[in-house]
């Protein structure tokens, strides 16, 4: 065995170890196989198998060229666009694919021969006396020897001469030296040798030859280079090569190829050669007297040049290759400056490089139904295409469509990454004013298509996440405005400012963008093993433009995105506005997510920068003199600082935790609450706005129970606000800082809100740590602040509240006030909610206080006339009875999260100024916790839901449809639930107690089940008390006292609502009664709490959504641990939640069965579920009816069929039996049928065809016959439905036809329905009559399906319409068959039909004797004369 090299080793050792092996002839351990060059075939792979060459020059094969060209610079993989436009077939070959589109130098040049220089002449240099040789001069050449071209330099001019005198001196005589034009050839046009007598290659239509053809000198090769006397001949003998194989091709190969290189070769290059062909001609004509001028035919050539070149295979329109050039010869006359011939350099005008200099033609309005290109000013505004502005305005310049002022969007982008810093600063700016003036809508109706997705497409944010890593301070500051407008929009800032200090104000939606459509892809690309895998490690691994596909902040986080910022904040120490841009830019980051929150405290002295430079304790007071100029931000308080710290302590209490306590926050907010904001050396609105985020932030602190020491502190402080808020209204008309006061008021009673909360908590805490023992675990410390800390706050707020409701009829008052007003109203409903806790305070005191507020305070304010004009108010800004005003922007794009506040909301929207939601909701929220505390003075409070305004509202409210789930209807929507569960909860109260509540019970109760269908995530505490309290409770379904069950018995009877009487179909089971629907609702309405039961058990699954919730509502601030809301994908609960019961069921069976159990027989607790769910149901469907209308009646009809599929005889159980028939009657109803559409799509259903393929397998196996399974089966074979589901019947499960035993007088749809219009599909007439003649269908077996089936056989035999060959061959031959059977019921009712009848016992009319049109087509087929069976006897 031969030994292997070892370290140290040296050369010597290396050959001695190969000739070992040479002489061992030993098989190499690696074998060499060279890849077969695809451009060659599989053929030339190897060097043994390449033909020989003509001759023993050498030869260099590009065997190791590469096929891909190496990539320059590293980039991230970049998606085409075109990729979805490309077709790709099965069959195709990759390989040929590939082949088509390489454009590779190796696609072309496959090897490189060397010149022959045998032949050559080689010329000694002359010996001189000279140590070198002269060199040469141009001096000495001549000037008067010209050149052939007028192109050339001076010096190319000499040598061109000094040959041309060499030549003439060298040349032998025999040679002919003439020089032929040479014109550059393309594809397509191949030049040939001979004279002009021989027969051109190719010939045009009309038998003339080409004189691409004719010629007699190679276009391509014309041997320059060379430099030898025999380039000529090298260059002809190519030629002459050339040509031979191309006679020896036939017309249809040179075409092919002719594709083939059209295909391979790069159109720039394609298009130079032939534009050089069309100079090069154009200059033979000028020397060819007679020639006509370029202008005619010239144009006309271009236009077939652009044609040819359009590849009808590549998916491209010809608008993507250059466009003609349609410009007309100029001449001196045409230039505004006349070139003179003094001038250096001038004695050739090319007047085509001076055409730039002429004026610029009008622009002229294009009339074509095809879109213009957009173009804009330095504003971003549009410019209309056919305007005439002055080229003074710098709008015009040389690119494409210069007569048109403005830029487009490709050369802004092209000018972004300009290497002048005033072009990509320029650009930046202007982009950023078309993104601000896109997202205003103001190019809505003169653009197609939208401006913003189109630009995140073409890569702008990339492009400005570049341009942020510019090292000029103009370009960052243009990128960073750019990037502000996209990003942030100040309307949605200032409108989640405003609704801070509503109730629930300081919770939000995260602004994380909808990732179901992400998730869908990612299902379809992904492989199971990558499924597996957690979240986070796939957007990690995905792309950056991938991630900010869907999400833009997300994609930009990946890009190292914070960091840029912070050393620009750090190091760069830009001007304030762009400062102010970027900490706008991070509050919009914060407002992500919880995760993105995350991200930027742990950005490495990000946060510490901004809290050091931007809210620092002391700084320069000249910052507050009126003239002075901030040059720079760095070392000033700065409010938007604070907010963004506000905004990321929402994130979560560990975050807010953090930055109170490594920042030294609470040192900065004692600075900022503690001192006046007049006293503040800041601008006086800057002041202000500081103290106000300085309060938000503290108030988000305490809704975590945080930062309460404080309080203790800064009391007097507090208590001197709350002493000067009653000045505020003497203010109202002269102060101009009066809105940001207000704005400062209400965040300082919020803050006093949540520590009134957290104070309430402290008992609670200090019992559970003095009971607990050793073995409890950790218990939560009780906050620093007591109840009687912040008890003595409520006399202060109180009378502030008494002042400020005596303003409610002073209109522009009031609504200045209304927004302080509101918290105050907040403030006493939590006081109140939270004082009957406290054991340190006396009962009757507390209601004693409830009982002078509602006597002085709640209702006089209650009786005010401006009240009834608020409650009339309600349905004019709802966005439940308005849904455009919750539509989406003119240019909101998915992947940035918006509400769709820019240009400010309309006044009468629920935001607006002149909403009454806000101050309704608060003042409901305190009459509900007043009557909770004091039951006595729920009657004085009836008024409240007689206010004529409020019924209207809650009319119009629940019938309509809400609007689609988006952020902006999400955030709007959340307000007005709140609104609508107070009532409730009111309504609740009164409904025991108040003897006129009867009235409005019915409408209470259609809202509250149309409410638990819309509330969002966040509210499922509100869900939870709609359950438990009204959504079951008998007060609010009088219908069940007062006569309902009779009254739906009676409909029964008299058939009210349909035309005929509505059938039940009964049961396999012995003996088994069927009790009307009156019992079937009576006893419903008897069971309403068991059903309560049955339904909140099936709620397990919400329980840890339902603990947060209950948390934020009930103010536990210590358990509290985020701010943000979930994200919002949809409702908390289903539409069809009545069905969840019963689809949870099934879900349950299904899934056990998936893993192999079997279940023969199921427990009775999930008997009695089914039962609940099925009484609920009908207890719905008859008395609320329009709450279920969202739910379509096929997903009804499906939710229905789980009875039968979950197995078993579940369906035979009385109960289920009973209720189950009760809803099929309810849903073959004329109107429910009408809109029954089994092919739309169903919520949660693949396709209706699954589950019925599902229904037949279970109903052959455990069916029994029973009628009532039977008519489910049935139901779905309508004439109107899909064919599939007959054929499915028909064909694969023909044997439930044996067991579809259905009575036609039990089955509750009309024969019609099934047997109009006649059917017309040829394969189902065979199956229905294949199974009528075999037996398969009989009348005693499937009577329903009997009457169809021979319905439709007579109509198609017995039919003389017009139709195909193939179908009118059938119906004779059918004809034929039927005439021939031997059944004689069979032939009869095959022949003699006439009508369907449920009540014959057939189920069909027949005909006494064939009508005479029939009876002469039934001779002409069969062709005799049936006497003796015209004339049908009675059947037996």
């Amino acid at each position: 065995m031969l030994s292997r090299p070892k370290p140290g080793e040296s050369e010597a050792d290396l050959l001695r170890f190969q000739n070992e092996f040479l002489a061992a002839r030993a098989s190499p351990a690696v074998k060499v196989v060279k890849k077969a060059d695809k451009r060659r075939g599989a053929a030339g792979s190897g060097d043994e198998e390449r033909p020989p060459l003509q001759d023993s020059r050498d030869v260099v094969i590009l065997d190791d060229f590469p096929d891909v060209l190496p990539a320059l610079t590293p980039a991230p993989p970049k998606k085409s666009k075109f990729k979805n436009a490309c077709v790709r077939f099965d069959d195709e070959d990759p390989e040929e694919r590939l082949e088509c589109h390489d454009r590779h130098i190796t696609a072309v040049f496959s090897k490189i021969i060397e010149r022959d220089t045998s032949m050559a002449a080689v010329t000694m240099p002359v010996p001189t006396g000279d140590p070198f040789p002269r060199a040469f001069h141009r001096s000495e050449i001549k000037n008067e020897v010209k050149v052939e071209s007028g192109r050339k330099s001076i010096f190319a001019q000499k040598i061109a001469a000094k040959r041309a005198a060499e030549e003439a001196v060298t040349a032998p005589p025999a040679v002919e030296t003439r020089h032929t034009h040479r014109i550059s050839a393309v594809p397509g046009a191949i030049c040939s040798p001979g004279s002009a007598e021989e027969e051109p290659l190719h010939s045009t239509k009309d038998g003339k030859p080409d004189d691409d053809v004719s010629t007699q000198r190679p276009r391509i090769i014309t041997g320059e280079g060379l430099g030898s006397l025999e380039s000529e001949r090298e260059a002809l003998a190519i030629h002459e090569e050339n040509l031979q194989k191309l006679h020896s091709m036939t017309q249809e190969e040179i075409l092919q190829e002719q594709r083939r290189l059209l295909v391979q070769l790069d159109p720039s290059l394609v298009a130079f050669l032939k534009s050089q062909r069309g100079v090069e001609e154009g200059q033979e004509r000028r020397e060819k007297p007679g020639h006509p001028e370029p202008g005619t035919e010239s144009q006309h050539g271009a236009k077939e040049t652009v044609k040819d070149f359009s590849v009808g295979g590549s998916g491209m329109e010809e608008s993507v290759w250059p466009e003609k050039d349609t410009r007309m010869e100029i001449t001196e006359v045409d230039l505004p400056i006349k070139p003179q011939k003094e001038w250096i350099h001038m004695n050739n005008v090319e007047f085509e490089k001076l055409e730039w200099i002429k004026d610029l033609p009008h622009p002229r309005q294009r009339r074509t139904k095809k879109g213009m290109q957009a173009r804009f000013s330095l504003k971003g505004e549009l410019i209309p295409p056919d305007a005439d502005l002055p080229t003074h305005l710098g709008l015009h310049h040389h690119g494409e469509e210069a007569e048109r002022a403005g830029y487009s969007l490709q050369e802004l982008f092209h000018l972004c990454r300009s290497q002048l810093i005033q072009q990509r600063t320029l650009a930046l700016q202007v982009l950023g004013h078309v993104v601000q003036k896109a997202k205003a809508g103001e190019f809505a109706s003169s653009l197609k298509g939208s401006v913003l997705r189109l630009l995140l497409d073409a890569g702008f944010l990339f492009l400005l996440r570049f341009s942020l890593d510019d090292t000029v301070d103009n370009v960052i500051a243009a990128s960073v405005r750019a990037l502000h407008i996209l990003l942030v929009s100040p309307e949605d800032e200032e409108y989640l400012d405003q609704t801070f200090s509503w109730y629930q104000g300081m919770a939000v939606f995260p602004f994380t963008p909808n990732s179901e459509e992400e998730e869908e892809e990612e299902e379809e690309e992904l492989t199971l093993m990558e499924k597996t895998r957690g979240k986070k490690s796939k957007v990690e691994n995905k792309p950056d433009p991938d991630v900010a596909r869907y999400d833009v902040i997300k994609g930009l986080l990946k890009t190292q995105f914070l960091h840029r910022l912070r050393y620009i904040l750090e190091v760069v120490r830009p001007v304030p506005a762009v400062v102010l841009d970027i900490l706008d830019i991070l509050t919009r980051v914060a407002r992500h997510s919880s995760e993105a929150c995350s991200q930027l405290l742990a950005c490495p002295r990000l946060i510490e920068t901004i809290v050091r430079e931007f809210l620092p304790i002391q700084w320069d007071p000249r910052a507050a003199e009126p003239g002075h100029l901030l040059t720079s931000l760095h070392g000033i308080a700065c409010a938007t600082a604070m907010k963004l710290i506000r905004v990321l302590a929402s994130g979560g209490r560990n975050a807010t935790a953090r930055l109170l306590n490594k920042l030294e926050l609470k040192s900065r907010l004692s600075r900022f609450i503690a001192e006046d904001p007049q006293d503040l050396p800041l601008r006086r609105e800057e002041a202000i706005r500081l103290s106000t985020e300085a309060f938000r932030l503290w108030a988000v602190a305490a809704g975590y129970g945080q930062s309460c020491d404080l309080y203790r502190d800064l009391y007097p402080a507090l208590v001197k606000i709350l002493q000067s808020l009653p000045h505020l209204l003497s203010d109202c008309q002269e102060n101009p800082t009066f809105p940001l006061s207000i704005q400062r008021a209400t965040a300082v009673v919020t803050l006093l809100t949540h520590v009134t909360q957290t104070a309430g908590c402290t008992a609670e805490l200090q019992a559970r740590l003095s009971s607990s023992g050793p073995g409890d675990g950790e218990q939560i410390p009780p906050p620093p602040v007591t109840w009687n800390q912040v008890s003595g706050l409520r006399p202060f707020l109180e009378t502030n509240l008494r002042r400020s409701v005596q303003e409610i009829s002073r209109l522009e008052t009031w609504q200045a006030l209304q927004p302080l007003t509101t918290t105050y109203i907040i403030y006493l409903g939590v006081y109140y909610s939270i004082c009957s806790q406290q054991p340190s305070l006396n009962p009757v005191d507390c209601l004693e206080e409830v009982e002078r507020l509602t006597s002085e305070v709640l209702l006089p304010l209650l009786s005010q006339p401006a009240m009834h004009r608020m409650w009339d108010l309600l349905r004019p800004c709802s966005a439940l009875c308005n849904p455009l005003s919750c539509s989406p922007a003119p240019e909101s794009v998915p992947s940035i999260v918006s509400l769709s506040c820019t240009g400010g909301k309309s006044q009468m929207s629920l935001v607006g100024s002149k909403s009454p939601f806000p101050f309704l909701t608060a003042l409901l929220f305190l009459i509900n916790n007043v009557t909770h505390i004091h039951k006595g003075l729920v009657s004085k409070y009836t008024s409240v839901l007689d206010f004529k305004g409020l019924k209207d509202y809650l009319l119009q409210s629940w019938p309509t449809g809400p609007p689609s789930i988006t952020p902006s209807s999400a955030w709007i929507l959340r307000h007005e639930y709140h609104l609508q569960y107070f009532v409730l909860a009111l309504a609740q109260k009164m409904a025991g107690i108040c003897p006129d509540y009867a009235q409005h019970a019915s409408l209470h109760h259609c809202v509250a089940m149309t409410l638990l269908s819309r509330l969002l995530p966040g509210s499922e505490h509100l869900a939870h008390e709609l359950l438990l309290g009204l959504a079951f409770n008998p007060e609010f379904i009088p219908e069940g006292k007062t006569g309902g069950p009779e009254a739906a018995d009676f409909s029964d009877i008299l058939h009210l609502g349909t035309s005929t009487k509505l059938a039940q179909p009964g049961s396999v089971a012995a003996g088994f009664p069927k009790p009307r629907r009156g019992v079937l609702l009576g006893e419903s309405y008897q069971h309403l709490p068991f059903i309560r039961a049955c339904y909140l058990s099936q709620f397990v699954h919400l329980e840890p959504a339902l603990a947060r919730s209950q948390v934020a509502y009930q103010g536990r601030t210590y358990l509290v641990q985020s701010l943000l809301l979930p994200e919002v994908k949809g409702p908390i609960l289903p539409s069809d939640w009545p069905f969840l019961p019963l689809i949870s069921l099934y879900n349950k069976v299904t899934s056990a069965e998936t893993r192999g159990a079997v279940l023969n027989t199921l427990p009775p607790d999930l008997v009695n579920t089914v039962t609940r769910n099925l009484q609920w149901v009908l207890l719905l469907e008859t008395w609320r009816a329009r709450v279920l209308q969202n739910i379509p009646a096929a997903a009804k009809l499906a939710r229905l069929m789980c009875v039968f599929l979950t197995g078993g005889d579940l369906f035979l159980e009385g109960p289920v039996h009973c209720y189950t028939a009760a809803l099929l009657a309810l849903y073959c109803q004329p109107k429910v049928l009408d809109s029954l559409e089994l092919d739309a799509p169903l919520p949660g259903l693949a396709s209706f065809h699954d589950v019925y393929i599902s229904v037949l397998e279970q109903f052959e196996g455990v069916s029994f016959g029973d009628p009532l399974f039977g008519a489910f089966v049935l139901l779905p074979l309508q004439r109107r439905f899909s064919i599939q589901l007959r054929l499915a019947v028909f064909g694969e499960h023909v044997s439930t036809l044996r067991a579809l035993g259905v009575p036609l007088k039990q089955f509750p749809v009309p024969l019609e329905r099934y047997t109009l219009p006649p059917e017309d599909n040829l394969n189902l007439l065979r199956l229905y009559f294949q199974t009528l003649v075999t037996g398969a269908l009989r009348h005693t077996w499937c009577p329903v399906l009997y009457a169809v089936a021979v319905a439709h056989v007579n109509s198609f035999i017995f039919s003389q319409d017009s139709t195909t060959q193939e179908a009118d061959t059938a119906r004779k031959s059918m004809l034929r068959k039927t005439w021939l059977l031997v059944d004689e019921v069979l032939k009869k009712h095959l022949l003699y039909y006439k009508v369907p009848n449920p009540e014959s016992p057939m189920g069909v009319d027949l005909y006494e004797q064939l009508p005479p049109i029939r009876l002469k087509y039934l001779q002409m087929v069969t062709k005799k004369e049936p006497k003796e069976n015209m004339q049908m006897s009675d059947p037996e």
